[in-house]
Parts: structure tokens; C-alpha cells; sequence
């Protein structure tokens, strides 16, 4: 049996180390060019609260009964952030909130921004949002002019409730797989998401925000592997694309 202090001091690093069970070989390298758990520990004040707004990638099924604390974060990224910084901050009592909704677009997060962030009374904010202006704007084009101005409309009144809160943006993303396969929806869809990644860039200079170039990371990513292996239907990541989103944010924020 392993040691139960042995375990927790050498954590996901330690076993990165070890060779495939059963196989006989050795670990191989890191393909996503996202480096694992050695980061820098960040620092937060005791009891901080840790807020996630979104869509359905944020989303995944987080709880509405927050007094089921076994379902209440989801099982996003926001998930796997939790259960790491729980593990390696324990002292700092951290709390984390969910409210990513599935379908969401930026102005429907503008409809709920009283409720659902500045209620929250957050420390740490993190937002992503993006795909499903795109994914619903037809031939025409996301509104850019519109997207800004409510994007700029709930981080300056987020700064107003809270002139120390501390930003997190990270880009929108899309990969070639699922029905994205299609030459003309790739374009389209991406050619959209990149005029909003270079909004969120502009946006981040102008709120000093921490910065996830989450659509560069799967583009990495997926070139070293295939797309299909991390988001499944273009849009939504799997598992271990959660995960990549996880370790940059943990990135960012630490650096």
C-alpha cells in the first residue's frame, strides 16, 4: 500500500515518472506542448472566492443544489482547477462557483451579470465565452462592435463592485473535427474565432487581465495529435481537452 504522506508530497509529478503499468514502457513525452503540474504555486488571500461564467464548456452539468457537494462544480475544467489548487492550497480555504450555462452567448451573460457575478461577490473571475455567438451568427458575422461593448460592459461593472478583483479571460476556441470537418463551416467558424481572440487580446491589455490563449493551446495540441483526440464535435472538449485548459490556467494565473 502507498503511503498516504508519500502519496500527497509527490503527487502527479511523481507518478509521471513511473513507467506504463503493465507495458513495460516508458512515459511518453508531453505531446500538447501544456506542461504538467509543476507550476508556481499563486497566491490568494485566505478564503478567496473563485468564480467560472460561460457557456456549456464551462457549464457540464454543475449542480443547482449547491448543498450536493459531491456534483455542485461540474465536471469542467473549473472541476479539475478546484481539485488542484484544493490539493495544493488547502491552507488558503479557497471556494469555487460554477455558473457557466450551456447555449450561453456574451449578451446573454450581460442579462445574468448582477446575478450570477456580481452577487458572487468574486475575488478571482474567470470568463469564457465566445463560440456560440459564433456558431449562431450565420453568414453575416459575429456583431463585433456589439460583442465588445458588452464584453467591456460586465468587466467594467465587475471592477466597479470590486476594484482589486482579478481578471481571467480566455479565448474562444474551435478545432477541425466533428461537423467543423467541413471545409466551408471551418472557415467560417474560424475566421469568427479569431476576430474574438483578438478582441479578448485587446481586452486583456486594456483590465490587465490574465490571459489564456486557450485557441493557440488546442492548435498545438491537436497538431501533435489530432484534433479528435481532444474536442469531439469541433466545439466541446473531452476530457483531456478540459484537462489542457486546466494546466494553462493554473499556468497563467500561478505566473
Amino acid at each position: 500500500m502507498v503511503d498516504r504522506r508519500r502519496f500527497l508530497q509527490g503527487g502527479v509529478a511523481g507518478g509521471a515518472a513511473l513507467s506504463l503499468a503493465g507495458t513495460g514502457q516508458a512515459a511518453p513525452p508531453n505531446p500538447s506542448g501544456v506542461a504538467g503540474y509543476g507550476y508556481r504555486r499563486p497566491t490568494f488571500a485566505p478564503g478567496s472566492r473563485m468564480l467560472f461564467l460561460g457557456d456549456s464548456i464551462t457549464d457540464m452539468k454543475w449542480g443547482r443544489n449547491e448543498r450536493d457537494r459531491n456534483h455542485y462544480l461540474g465536471h469542467s475544467y473549473v472541476y479539475l482547477i478546484a481539485s488542484r489548487l484544493g490539493v495544493d492550497l488547502p491552507q488558503a480555504k479557497l471556494e469555487f462557483f460554477n455558473r457557466g450555462m450551456s447555449g450561453h452567448r456574451l449578451a446573454d451573460l450581460r442579462a445574468r451579470w448582477q446575478k450570477d457575478a456580481i452577487d458572487m461577490k468574486p475575488d478571482v473571475l474567470s470568463i469564457l465565452v465566445g463560440v456560440n455567438d459564433v456558431g449562431r451568427s450565420g453568414a453575416k458575422g459575429v456583431d463585433l462592435k456589439k460583442w465588445e461593448e458588452d464584453y467591456r460592459f460586465i468587466l467594467d461593472a465587475s471592477r466597479k463592485a470590486n476594484p482589486k478583483l482579478r481578471l481571467v479571460l480566455l479565448d474562444p476556441f474551435v478545432l477541425r473535427s466533428g461537423r467543423l470537418k467541413n471545409e466551408d463551416a471551418w472557415k467560417q467558424m474560424r475566421g469568427e474565432v479569431d476576430k474574438l481572440c483578438g478582441m479578448v487580446s485587446q481586452l486583456v491589455i486594456d483590465y490587465k487581465a490574465v490571459h489564456l490563449r486557450t485557441q493557440e493551446v488546442f492548435d498545438a495540441a491537436a497538431e501533435a495529435v489530432s484534433p479528435e483526440h481532444w474536442i469531439w464535435d469541433g466545439v466541446h472538449p473531452l476530457p483531456q481537452g478540459h484537462e489542457l485548459i486546466a494546466r494553462r490556467w493554473l499556468e497563467e494565473v500561478s505566473a
